[in-house]
């Protein structure tokens, strides 16, 4: 209208999922707030006094005949949404409200109480399948802890040894930053591994294989540094790591353990997993006071300092006891085997 108006006196308040993808010139001018997603508790308490009111009230029912009980609404928290906020949660409680409504207005039933089976009646099958704890201790397979705006989770990563020049293979669309922790992982264990009783033929004689398993899901950042590295000990030496302890931490060349982010979403992720042994870098004890009351009492944190202080806490004690790799020039612990014998399977 070319009317001119005063912007001198006007706050601008904006949102977004991901920062890095606002232009940078346009970031430089804000002033940045971030906002951690909701726990599950949390999402629990909204949904019980916000949405599902709001979600009976739209498909025209009264409270008694449409309630949902507290193992109803975790499963669905858990296996049908995957986001920091409550945006998918309210969906998938409209979708439940507006079938039950049609029960009722049908004649079917005049009061419905979900539970955690008939939420999978009415939703279908779970769309969203989150990482657990293993089931058992296993040699060269180490927990990590990722997190994304969508909240945090565990992760795998797995190292397997063959026969080789001493090279490293990594797999699972790892990033440069990730490669380039793995390729200091790899750098340590080799400098370091007659600490561990790992022959030094073996360690000329194998190609070491990293892969962090989920292929087609982009993977980058350093804070798997101390993960792999405890991989790739275990697989050298034999020794297994234990299933319950998982960690996050970027790892130096000389094995100093250095401050990550997003210790919150990682943990609670790690919690939700199953997992009541966490390792974090010592420079991290501050962000301990964000986690809730009711994990602080339940979980176990390992703050360290050192690569030799994780593998302390995760390994399995006992003596190492490294595999056989065909032509490492490695003979079996009684003798009795000959160079180039037969791989003895990795897990």
């Amino acid at each position: 209208l070319g009317i001119p108006f005063d912007l001198s006196e006007v706050l601008f308040i904006a949102t977004a999922n991901y920062a890095d993808r606002i232009p940078a010139p346009l970031l430089d001018r804000m002033e940045r707030v971030d906002f951690s997603g909701y726990t599950e508790a949390e999402k629990l308490e909204i949904a019980r006094r916000y949405l599902l009111p709001r979600q009976r009230k739209e498909a025209g029912l009264e409270e008694a005949e449409f309630q949902v009980e507290e193992d109803a609404l975790r499963s669905v928290i858990s296996q049908y949404t995957r986001e920091a906020g409550v945006r998918q949660l309210e969906r998938e409680l409209g979708k439940m409200a507006r079938k039950v409504a049609r029960k009722v207005a049908g004649g079917d039933s005049s009061e419905v109480v979900v539970t955690a089976e008939e939420a999978r009646e009415l939703l279908g099958r779970p769309r969203v399948h989150p990482e657990k704890m293993r089931t058992e201790n296993a040699v060269g397979v180490a927990t990590g802890m990722f997190y994304t705006p969508m909240g945090g989770d565990i992760m795998f990563v797995e190292a397997g040894v063959m026969p080789g020049d001493g090279s490293l293979v990594l797999t699972g669309q790892l990033g440069d930053v990730m490669k380039e922790s793995g390729r200091a992982a790899w750098s340590w264990a080799k400098s370091h591994h007659a600490r561990f009783e790992i022959p030094d033929r073996l360690m000329k004689g194998v190609e070491v294989h990293i892969h962090v398993p989920a292929g087609a899901i982009p993977k980058d950042g350093p804070s798997a540094g101390i993960t792999m590295a405890l991989a790739l000990v275990s697989t050298l030496s034999g020794r297994k790591i234990r299933r319950d302890v998982a960690m996050t931490g970027e790892l130096t060349l000389t094995g100093r353990v250095l401050p990550i982010g997003g210790v919150k979403e990682k943990v609670l992720g790690a919690v939700r997993a199953g997992i009541r042994e966490v390792i974090l870098p010592r420079e991290n004890e501050a962000d301990l006071e964000d986690l809730p009351d009711e994990v602080q009492e339940t979980l176990t944190v390992h703050l360290v300092e050192t690569l030799d202080e994780v593998l302390t806490v995760a390994l399995e004690e006992g003596p190492a006891n490294p595999p056989r790799v065909p032509g490492s020039g490695r003979s079996s612990r009684d003798g009795s085997g000959e160079r180039g014998e037969t791989v003895v399977t990795v897990d």
